[in-house]
């Protein structure tokens, strides 16, 4: 396993690390707590010591789980938690410093810790980055002891670019992959610039990049790549990272023919990510252990060539520019 720094925070953390919004079994299945526990142990197994989470994963069942793990290894691995979207209606209003303030305390008793290693915000409306009472909310949690760093959870390149204007946010985690390629073209040498620590999250497009799905793919009724392509329940951009279902298909074939070979495209879109240093860690899921080993075994694999790079831009200018840049 390879090693970054998480900007501010100063973590020296796993460059593949844990994402846990399916954790305990595949979007709209039960959560499975024994499930959980292998899928978490066995990426601490392998080297991971950073796992993000959130409170409204399975109402705090991924937190628990995650925390209940981490306190039973002895190797340092740091947990990231997120807060602010139980609010509903999900509008800039209904974040007070109150509110936050006990949704900290809420995650602190889910996973029976007395600091949280990175809490972030998730995802909270564009005005909130103009409220500096939010972001001064989270310097006073710092001083109970109660979190160590905080960081952002962002949909859009602007709203990352505004989060920097308060020097405590240490981290920005943000939807970064083969068919989302705008971050990377303002927000990652600011966020240098600033020692923001970067956070790729949707690494796969919500499957989309594993290159084994076809027209033919169905979803589960409670899974957001049934109900939420078009954002019906949340921001579009979080299930196929806002691209048409089809028209990714045609995109996957496309990508496929750069990366000829044994290894899966999933395999060869998390090296891409790595390719770009700015990035600090990549966050895929896993619904099962044999999930995290297949994405941990991207260390293994070489560098891309400048050709596959060069590949890989023309393909999103090709089929995924036109529809999506200019929305995140």
């Amino acid at each position: 396993m390879n090693y970054r720094t998480l900007g501010k925070t100063g973590f020296n953390i796993s460059e593949i690390a844990l994402g846990t919004w399916q954790v305990g079994g595949r979007w709209g299945d039960p959560f499975n707590n024994a499930n959980a526990d292998k899928i978490i142990n066995t990426a601490i197994d392998a080297g991971v010591n950073f796992i993000d989470t959130a409170d409204v994963y399975s109402d705090g069942q991924s937190e628990a789980a995650v925390a209940r793990v981490v306190k039973a290894r002895k190797e340092e691995v740091y947990i990231a938690t997120k807060c602010g979207r139980q609010i509903q209606p999900h509008t800039a209003v209904g974040y007070t410093p109150e509110r936050l303030t006990k949704y900290v305390e809420e995650s602190l008793s889910n996973m029976q810790l007395d600091t949280i290693d990175l809490i972030q915000l998730h995802c909270p409306p564009t005005e909130v980055y103009q409220r500096p009472e939010i972001f001064e909310t989270f310097e006073r949690l710092k001083e109970q002891g109660k979190i160590r760093n905080l960081g952002v959870s962002v949909e859009l390149v602007e709203e990352g670019l505004m989060a920097m204007q308060y020097s405590n946010v240490a981290s920005i985690q943000v939807i970064f992959n083969m068919f989302r390629l705008k971050p990377s073209e303002q927000l990652f040498s600011k966020a240098k610039e600033n020692n923001v620590g970067l956070i790729a999250r949707v690494p796969l497009a919500s499957g989309l990049l594993t290159g084994k799905m076809n027209l033919e793919t169905t979803f589960s009724p409670e899974d957001h790549r049934t109900f939420n392509r078009q954002g019906e329940a949340f921001d579009k951009g979080e299930t196929f990272s806002g691209v048409d279902f089809q028209l990714g298909l045609e995109a996957v074939e496309e990508l496929k023919r750069l990366f000829p070979g044994q290894e899966p495209l999933a395999a060869w879109a998390l090296r891409w990510i790595l390719m770009f240093p700015e990035v600090s860690t990549v966050i895929p899921g896993a619904s099962r252990p044999d999930q995290v080993l297949s994405n941990l075994a991207v260390a293994n694999l070489p560098a891309l060539t400048a050709e596959q790079m060069k590949g890989v831009q023309q393909v999103y200018d090709k089929f995924i520019k036109p529809e999506v840049h200019s929305l995140w």
